[in-house]
């Protein structure tokens, strides 16, 4: 079972994703937040596998609250997909940076949201390759910074695993990789694997920013 909270201030969209996740066999809603607090509060007691968080929400923003979440200590990590719309995407990698695990935009579809959560329940990220080039003009748009604070994570890795890095920062997916690399499925998740357990990333979204903090990745290259 698939437990998922739902945190925005509208309550009319918490009633809509209501309706739509707990109509699905193997989902089930258990509970919900009109505010940031809330869900903090919520996300503790109920400890869900994934939480639809709202951005603009009273009290606590959504991106506070995804920190105070993935933060939490707890053997049971809770996975935060946050809802967002198409002018936010500074606060979209802000919460990327808190631990969100991706993010969806407020109108997609139900098929989509449905397999969004699917992918980060199972402990993926949730980028596809059109998020990681959002991602990237972000970086883009940002004046140049020295990347020496994090450059010496880098030295954990191996020189096939920055090769990985890379390619994942550019928005491959797995199979681009096996593709790409002439690497079996298997051979690939157990790269990945290694690069989150290395660098101490949660999982694909903290992979793709480290490298372009890192300098290891840059937006024009």
């Amino acid at each position: 079972m698939v437990r998922v909270v739902i945190a925005d201030d509208h309550a009319l969209l918490r009633e809509s994703f209501r309706l739509l996740v707990d109509s699905v066999p193997g989902f089930e809603v258990v509970g919900e937040a009109a505010g940031g607090r809330e869900a903090v509060t919520v996300c503790g007691r109920e400890r869900p596998d994934v939480v639809l968080m709202d951005v603009r929400m009273p009290d606590l923003d959504g991106i506070e609250a995804t920190r105070r979440i993935c933060a939490a200590p707890d053997s049971r990590p809770v996975r935060v997909l946050i809802l967002t719309t198409f002018d936010l995407d500074e606060y979209v990698f802000a919460a990327l940076r808190a631990g969100a695990s991706g993010f969806l935009v407020k109108d997609t579809s139900a098929a989509d949201l449905l397999a969004a959560i699917r992918v980060v329940a199972a402990g993926e990220a949730l980028l596809a390759p059109t998020v990681t080039r959002r991602l990237i003009a972000a970086f883009t748009a940002r004046p140049p910074q020295p990347a020496t604070r994090l450059t010496p994570l880098l030295d954990r890795i191996t020189e096939r695993e920055r090769e990985v890095l890379t390619l994942i920062a550019r928005g491959r997916s797995n199979a681009d990789l096996a593709a790409e690399l002439s690497l079996s499925p298997g051979t690939v998740k157990t790269y990945v694997g290694r690069l989150l357990s290395k660098l101490d990333a949660r999982d694909r979204a903290q992979l793709v920013i480290l490298a372009y903090e890192t300098g290891l990745v840059s937006p024009q290259g």
